[in-house]
C-alpha cells in the first residue's frame, strides 16, 4: 500500500487545487491532433469537484451557443498546463448542479469580494 502512495504522491502536482467550487476557471488543455499538440482553452463555472489524492476531478460547465456543455477534468493530468481563476464565487454548496436547470441571470453565482488586509 505504500509503493501506491508513493506512485502517486511522484504524479501529484504541486499547488493545483488553488480554485473552489463556485469559481469561474480558464482551463488550458492540451488536445493531440495527428502529429499536431495545441492548448484549447475551456472557460466555465467549476460545478463540482470529486474523488481525492490522484483521482481528483472537477466538473466545468459553459453556455456554448445557447447549449450547456459540460467537462470533467483530472486535476493532476499531465495535459493540463495551467488552471486560471477568472472570478471567486461565493457559494454555499459543495456540489451546483442545480445549475443546470437555471437558465440566463439565475444561472449566475455572486463574486465573492474580500476584504485588503491593511
Amino acid at each position: 500500500m505504500d509503493v501506491i502512495k508513493a506512485i502517486e504522491s511522484e504524479q501529484m502536482k504541486e499547488n493545483a487545487e488553488n480554485f473552489c467550487v463556485g469559481d469561474t476557471v480558464k482551463v488550458f488543455f492540451k488536445i493531440i491532433e495527428g502529429t499536431n499538440e495545441r492548448v484549447q482553452v475551456f472557460e466555465g463555472l467549476v460545478i463540482a469537484k470529486n474523488h481525492g489524492g490522484i483521482r481528483r476531478t472537477f466538473v466545468v460547465r459553459k453556455i456554448s451557443y445557447g447549449v450547456g456543455v459540460e467537462r470533467i477534468f483530472p486535476l493532476h493530468s499531465p495535459r493540463i498546463e495551467k488552471i486560471e481563476v477568472i472570478r471567486k464565487g461565493r457559494v454555499r454548496r459543495a456540489k451546483l448542479y442545480y445549475i443546470r436547470g437555471k437558465v440566463g441571470k439565475k444561472a449566475k453565482v455572486k463574486e465573492l469580494i474580500r476584504r485588503k488586509n491593511a
